[in-house]
């Protein structure tokens, strides 16, 4: 039967439709009857696909399973190839094949030829054949350890590099351009925000962030290690020669259609030059607020300031704690189709829609103050500066959180209470910042136990030690400990974040105004309803989601008196 028909026959088409596309198929050369019909929007890919399927005896699938990838089967193939004849060799039913949109691809009996084995074809739609390819090649157990085992002698110097680089290219290329798209292809899997490149006397040392920690990877043999870090240098466009003082750039990769910029730093020591590379994925997914691990009632009190016609909210912790994923939720609760959203950053870690976001460049001057300046002219009506320095920058945004604007910013501080002294101590008038002030959000990131192997224990005594008066509550009740397993690291997999919410009214307003040290203001606090750090950590512990050691390294005992005050 003719594919027209068979569109007819099942009602997703009619025989104009048919009849017009079948006209404009011949007098356009190369133009199928299915294309025809999908350009005109008078049936899906799929419909097209699932036709072709009856229409050729052969099985049809929509959704390409994960189990269907087998990424041995496409070790010899390279990404590229497949990518331009939208061929996937995979399983079906347990038996290789090879996913296909037309059952007349060109390229399947090359397929054949180069795996040795049989691949019946299995029709699916193309654009789940793309994303299927890139899946499965991002799955492939290509190792920079296994790599390096098979490099004998020194490779070639390094080729200059494309405007993004694909890792999923690992196949092509100089041995030592493959050896690095090796090392950034598994940070990435791993989800790692950082690489370490760390010279020393005997060898390189290649280390991954990943959940905040540093774990060794493969470390390439040392007489690479003139070769990498040109390659690097190279991808970031730095000057490969200048090795005695610190350089800053900037590359940029891609994972499949998965962009990633990579921020690259070199200093010179001792061993050499270290290099630092730090991961932004440009297309990863911002959390909403109540991801974050607030808890519920904090969440809507935090919304509460969100939604506030003007002022500044301050969110506060130490570096690496997550306040620019908490700042990128509260963006998120915005109705960014009615208000005017500008943000100045460094970097820009996320692409965020209908939102207008301003790189700082200290190169030409472009500061976050300045920035900001300009940002007023733009008549926005929030804004986010994403770190608050100098007193110049915090000048701005507090006379501007009380012209009608709401402003949202970040602090290094320990403490929620410490942020009004410490903008106090730039030089800020208290009665200024008591006015715009709306909140303060203080928080840290804390690692999750790793629900497939954590144990469960009770609670003695050594285990709350340094943790105050609070913790002495949870003595005798059960909770859990990091044990290990393949699925995690060293027990731990994925983060969660710790918070304390202070919202500066009333009381707290006041004991702002009057400029109130730490010790005072976080009594004022406590009595208004704020719950500390360590109380939020201390239950986030009792439900096994993180451990007492791992409370105890993110919040420390200073915080434990100050959990005494208010006991969770």
């Amino acid at each position: 039967m003719r594919l027209g028909d068979i569109l007819v026959r099942r009602g997703r088409a009619t025989p104009e439709q048919v009849g017009a596309a079948a006209a404009r198929a011949a007098d356009e050369t190369g133009l199928r009857l299915g294309e025809a019909l999908v350009a005109a929007g008078a049936v899906a890919e799929r419909d097209v696909v699932e036709a072709l399927a009856e229409q050729s005896g052969l099985p049809f699938v929509a959704r390409i399973a994960e189990t269907s990838l087998d990424p041995a089967l496409v070790e010899r193939v390279p990404v590229e190839w497949v990518r331009g004849r939208l061929l996937l060799p995979a399983r079906h039913e347990g038996r290789p094949a090879v996913f296909a949109a037309d059952p007349a691809a060109p390229g399947i009996e090359e397929l054949q030829l180069l795996l040795g084995v049989e691949l019946p074809p299995v029709l699916a739609p193309a654009e789940e054949i793309r994303q299927a390819i890139e899946r499965c090649y991002l799955r492939r157990e290509g190792r920079a350890s296994e790599f390096i085992r098979g490099l004998e002698a020194p490779p070639p110097g390094a080729a200059a590099a494309a405007p993004a680089e694909d890792l999923l290219r690992t196949a092509e290329g100089a041995p030592v351009t493959q050896l690095v798209n090796l090392i950034l292809l598994e940070a990435v899997k791993a989800d790692a925000s950082d690489i370490h490149l760390e010279p020393f006397e005997d060898r390189l040392r290649v280390r991954y962030r990943i959940d905040g920690f540093l774990y060794d990877r493969a470390s390439p043999p040392k007489h690479l290690e003139a070769a990498v870090l040109s390659r690097l240098k190279v991808m970031a466009r730095l000057d490969i020669a200048e090795k005695r003082l610190p350089q800053d750039g900037v590359a940029r990769l891609r994972v499949g259609p998965r962009e990633i910029d990579v921020r690259v730093s070199t200093v010179p020591v001792a061993g050499g030059e270290r290099i630092v590379l730090r991961l932004l994925n440009k297309d990863s997914t911002v959390l909403a607020l109540h991801q974050l691990g607030m808890p519920g009632a904090m969440v809507d009190r935090f919304r509460d300031l969100v939604a506030a016609p003007q002022g500044i909210v301050l969110v506060t912790g130490p570096t690496g704690s997550g306040k620019t994923t908490t700042l990128y939720a509260a963006l998120q609760e915005l109705d960014t189709r009615r208000l005017n959203v500008m943000t100045i950053e460094d970097p820009v870690e996320y692409q965020l829609p209908s939102i207008s976001q301003i790189q700082v460049n200290p190169r030409i001057d472009l500061t976050f103050a300045r920035a900001l300046r300009h940002v007023l002219r733009q008549d926005p009506d929030v804004i986010l500066v994403g770190e608050t320095r100098d007193l110049e920058t915090a000048e701005i945004a507090i006379r501007a959180s009380l012209t009608g604007h709401l402003v949202f910013t970040t602090l290094h501080t320990n403490d929620a209470v410490s942020a009004p002294v410490r903008l106090a101590d730039m030089g800020v008038p208290p009665y200024l910042l008591s006015a715009a002030l709306r909140g303060v959000l203080a928080q840290r990131l804390v690692r999750r136990l790793c629900p497939a192997c954590r144990r469960e224990a009770a609670i003695g005594p050594d285990d709350v030690d340094g943790l105050g008066d609070a913790a002495r509550a949870f003595v005798g009740r059960p909770h859990w400990r990091p044990v290990g397993c393949d699925r995690c690291l060293d027990g731990y997999r994925g983060r969660t974040g710790l918070f304390e919410l202070m919202r500066a009214e009333g009381a707290v307003a006041e004991a702002v105004r009057t400029g109130a040290g730490p010790v005072e203001l976080r009594r004022v606090a406590a009595a208004a309803g704020m719950a500390p750090l360590l109380a939020d950590g201390l239950a986030k512990a009792a439900a096994g989601e993180t451990s007492l050691d791992e409370l105890r390294r993110a919040v420390g005992e200073a915080d434990g008196a100050a959990a005494a005050q208010h006991p969770a």
